[in-house]
């Protein structure tokens, strides 16, 4: 039975979505109007690749939380449907929260969130009380569970916190289900636990897979853990980080953890630890297993700091990322654009070996919906350039700009002059290997959006551009000669 506050949405979005498609990014996923944040239920569901995500319709700002519906087939072209949850009972009046979804062996699609429910103490404080709890349905309506909520502040080990418990991944393994849940713990920084169901329904607390101990942050959102190449690989994104170096960023970040889980202990330990993207506007990663054995990642192409930080005229506000297949290589995450994305392409334009000196432009090689990779040498086997800059997204007021310094290794992406209206920091910088001496960048533009892939996804970065969309000049710039190859398309939604 669907309940008032979600049929209410479901009005809203028939009424107000068909006005909002010409302002969309053409392909990277929206609400189509209101708010959007963390991608939830990414997940295989009848032949088919569903993606919910944390959505206020009302609003180009966060509010009480509502799951929005889309599916596809090939991860680019998505299809619409109607909202999935609403903060409609006790336990999640305040928001449903994000989450996981798994098919059942019966043919039912299973959806595992958050509740939240706030209660204002007698000091004044308002106080979080965050539970998990299950929804089913078809791939459309959804009815919750009347067991809900399924794993309460009860099921926590010692010195857990109620207030911050949230962000279930659940999967199927070897006829069982487990979830990867997000806590802090009395040392009051992040942790991930580990449950254990045999139905999905009835849960037991098994152990803490992992822990940051004040390391990296403090609570660790969005949990994601799974097996890759022979490693298994734990995705999580802290809250309160402190800068590391030029490897990750102060505030809300993201972190990879590489190593061998202990099924004796259900225990990750550690190998390597990275951050999954180096870029401005990237948080709340959540993978799927696709048909073909690929794992898919994707995430919410944005971030708290800057997130009042829009165009008043835009109907929506929040993106996601283009999905991207994910490797492990020498002990390192590697993440490229699905492959299905080539399916896209227009014509082809490419140059090869023109040599740089000052700022050049190349005929033909400009747009803003575009794939793009340049590869740099130097042009000089005597001396090496001092730098090599890529502009894209330019005219006569706005750009933004890539630059590598090989005397430093690293590459800086400069976005001031992006469109933002308001005083932010732009500015990332990230070290970088050359690769048998050249740099290679993948670069994939949208209406909003830039997303960087360097040397074959060893590394990325993404950010979001709200240059005007005839903004659409690209050149190349450097002290010092370098060659340069360059292959570009225009993307193509019809």
């Amino acid at each position: 039975m669907i309940s008032k506050i979600l049929q209410r949405a479901r009005d809203f979005e028939s009424k107000y979505l068909p006005y909002t498609v010409s302002e969309l990014p053409m392909f990277h996923v929206t609400g189509g109007i209101g708010w959007i944040n963390d991608p939830n239920g990414f997940a295989p569901y009848k032949g088919e690749y569903h993606l919910f995500f944390q959505y206020y319709p009302y609003d180009t700002k966060w509010g009480p939380m509502h799951w929005g519906h889309v599916k596809t087939r090939d991860f680019i072209k998505w299809e619409r449907l109607p909202t999935a949850l609403a903060p409609d009972t006790e336990y999640d009046r305040d928001g449903c929260f994000s989450g996981s979804a798994v098919e059942l062996p019966d043919g039912r699609h299973l959806l595992m969130y958050t509740g939240v429910r706030n209660t204002r103490r007698r000091n004044g404080r308002i106080e979080a009380c965050q539970t998990q709890c299950i929804a089913i349905g078809d791939g459309v309506d959804y009815e919750k569970l009347d067991a809900n909520p399924v794993i309460d502040g009860s099921f926590l080990p010692e010195g857990g916190s109620t207030e911050d418990f949230r962000d279930p991944k659940i999967w199927r393994e070897n006829d069982r289900y487990y979830a990867a849940i997000g806590n802090r713990c009395a040392d009051g920084s992040g942790t991930i636990l580990l449950f254990e169901s045999e139905d999905a329904l009835h849960w037991r607390y098994v152990s803490v897979l992992s822990a940051c101990h004040n390391q990296y942050g403090r609570m660790w959102e969005c949990p994601d853990f799974f097996p890759l190449d022979g490693k298994s690989v734990l995705l999580v994104s802290p809250q309160d980080m402190d800068a590391i170096g030029l490897e990750f960023h102060p505030g809300n970040a993201n972190v990879c953890l590489i190593g061998n889980y202990d099924r004796m202990l259900h225990h990750l330990n550690r190998e390597n630890v990275q951050a999954i993207d180096y870029g401005m506007d990237f948080y709340a990663p959540q993978t799927l297993l696709a048909e073909d054995g690929r794992r898919v990642m994707i995430a919410w192409m944005q971030n708290w700091e800057t997130s009042s930080c829009k165009l008043r005229e835009l109907p929506f506000f929040g993106q996601m990322t283009l999905p991207r297949e994910l490797s492990v290589r020498g002990g390192r995450l590697y993440q490229t654009p699905v492959r299905e994305l080539e399916n896209y392409r227009g014509v082809k334009i490419d140059y090869h070996n023109v040599l740089i000196k000052g700022e050049t432009n190349l005929r033909g090689i400009n747009g803003r919906c575009l794939d793009m990779t340049v590869t740099v040498r130097p042009g000089n086997e005597n001396s090496m350039y001092r730098w090599f800059r890529l502009y894209v997204a330019k005219d006569g007021e706005h750009f933004t700009f890539l630059r590598y310094r090989p005397d430093t290794g690293t590459l800086k992406v400069d976005r001031t002059h992006s469109g933002f209206p308001h005083d932010i920091v732009n500015v990332r910088e990230f070290p970088v290997n050359l690769k048998d001496g050249a740099l290679k960048l993948r670069v994939i533009m949208d209406r909003y959006s830039m997303e960087l892939f360097v040397n074959d996804g060893e590394q990325a970065a993404s950010f979001v551009l709200y240059t005007p969309a005839d903004a659409g000049s690209i050149s190349f710039s450097s002290d010092g000669s370098v060659l340069v190859d360059v292959e570009k398309y225009e993307l193509l939604m019809e």
